[in-house]
């Protein structure tokens, strides 16, 4: 199984265990952290953007697909406009490691090893927008992450959401959106 680690980072030589900051993790002692190559698909973006994966699986609904897969991919990646021009410009490094040491965390939903790891490869994605083309992933540039994530957790599809508190503030209705423009336009004008 190949394991790597991302990282706008382009010269890491060993990857010392650090203790989580997550609440949900032991915290009692440190981790390297290691995606599998399904996983890395979620990654393939600026570190702090937020984004949300969704895909099908073995109870989708050829409805859900149809509804929201505008391509033949079954995986989709969206973030926010806000991060367009970042994501253009962020190189990501996958460091690849041996996986002797590493296990699974259910808690954490990823492989960890408590050692200190060294990479055994680098590989260098300086095209996001392009590498996740070539994966055959859907991207979608929305202007607020929160109705998509919603919609989709209505749905069949499996969701992932990560960084969201990164991403705009979730709209309390579109009547109100609607509105709260109206009146910052109308500010604007006096």
């Amino acid at each position: 199984m190949r394991l790597v680690h991302v990282s706008e980072e382009s010269n890491i030589e060993v990857f010392i265990p650090r203790i989580p900051y997550r609440n949900d993790v032991d915290q009692s002692k440190g981790l390297v952290w290691a995606l599998t190559e399904h996983q890395l698909k979620k990654f393939l973006t600026p570190r702090d953007c937020p984004r949300i994966t969704y895909c099908t699986n073995e109870t989708t609904t050829q409805e859900d697909i149809q509804k929201y897969f505008t391509t033949t991919s079954h995986y989709c990646v969206a973030i926010e406009n806000g991060w367009f021009k970042r994501m253009a410009n962020t190189i990501i490094y996958a460091y690849e490691f041996d996986s002797a040491n590493f296990y699974f965390d259910s808690k954490a939903g990823f492989y960890v090893s408590d050692q200190t790891e060294k990479p055994i490869s680098i590989t260098k994605y300086d095209d996001l927008f392009n590498t996740l083309f070539e994966m055959d992933i859907e991207i979608r540039i929305l202007n607020n992450l929160w109705r998509l994530a919603d919609e989709i957790g209505k749905t069949s599809l499996h969701l992932s959401m990560c960084r969201m508190g990164n991403a705009r503030p979730r709209p309390i209705n579109e009547v109100e959106v609607l509105e709260s423009i109206m009146i910052n336009t109308e500010e604007k004008a006096l």
